[in-house]
């Protein structure tokens, strides 16, 4: 056998590892991780709107929720693992291609890799968080406003926040649009539910990918705003973004909507834990 057939039969071995049964637990075990942090935000958000919590309604906020329950090391050791296995689905991803005839395509790769940077910098910071009991990257508020001086100070420095708010803003309106057009049909195993479980489905999916998308936008928004005024703390990040529904004519229920949102695409994730085509 010559090098290149070797070569051949290492990257198809190691293919069909990435799409094995160990990754395919990974990706499951992330996508139920992701759902509670969801619901654990969306939970804070809704306490806000009523004045009942002064906890961050962002990952920070989740965790010192999550620490302060039973078992709370435990579940917090357990949500670390399972982000990390959602970098590691995403990686896989980014190497071999994903599921779907595009999946191989650079663009579908591409972004894979951006999910797997994020999810790596998500896990590590929940792990640490497990170790130390203390969120050392501060709130995401915190770290949006200094992310944002520091890009300020650069050359062109208002144009690069600029481009990254209208990026998260675009983000944000796609992640909605994808949701109500029911593009993550594509992506599951829809023979497998019942007639009542895809309804569920397609309300979670719908609701909470619009309200997920909503508040991507408006965080962008404010990111474009601090770009324009040159000021860095008009970026907002989750909690700030969510507590800005609440100071608008509709009041807190605009964000006890928005908080429930959330909530139904936590609900939504656990549901692509166990039907995505992975």
């Amino acid at each position: 056998m010559n090098t290149s057939a070797v070569a051949r039969t290492g990257q198809a071995e190691a293919r069909r590892a990435a799409n094995g049964s160990v990754m395919e637990g990974a990706a499951r075990a992330g996508l139920t991780a992701r759902g509670v942090i969801y619901l654990l935000v969306g939970m804070l958000a809704v306490q806000i709107a009523f004045g009942d919590t002064g906890e961050q309604a962002d990952r920070g906020g989740a965790l010192a929720e999550l620490s302060g329950k039973p078992f709370g090391a435990v579940l917090l050791w357990a949500l670390g693992i399972g982000l990390a296995g959602m970098a590691l689905w995403r990686l896989s991803e980014a190497l071999f291609g994903s599921v779907g005839k595009d999946g191989r395509k650079p663009k579908k790769r591409l972004l894979a890799t951006a999910r797997c940077v994020f999810y790596t910098f998500v896990a590590y910071s929940v792990l640490s968080f497990a170790v130390s009991r203390n969120n050392r990257s501060g709130s995401s508020d915190q770290q949006s406003r200094d992310v944002t001086a520091r890009l300020l100070q650069v050359p062109a420095g208002q144009w690069l926040v600029g481009a990254a708010g209208v990026t998260i803003v675009g983000v944000g309106l796609g992640i909605a649009v994808r949701a109500v057009l029911r593009k993550y049909h594509a992506k599951m195993k829809l023979t497998q539910m019942s007639p009542g479980v895809r309804r569920l489905v397609d309300v979670t999916g719908v609701a909470g990918g619009a309200a997920r998308g909503l508040v991507f936008a408006v965080a962008g928004v404010f990111a474009v705003r601090a770009a324009i005024d040159a000021e860095p703390h008009r970026a907002k990040g989750l909690d700030d973004t969510l507590r800005s529904f609440a100071d608008t004519p509709l009041g807190p229920w605009l964000l006890v909507c928005v908080a429930a949102g959330l909530m139904l695409f936590g609900v939504f994730s656990f549901a692509m834990a166990r039907w995505r085509r992975v």
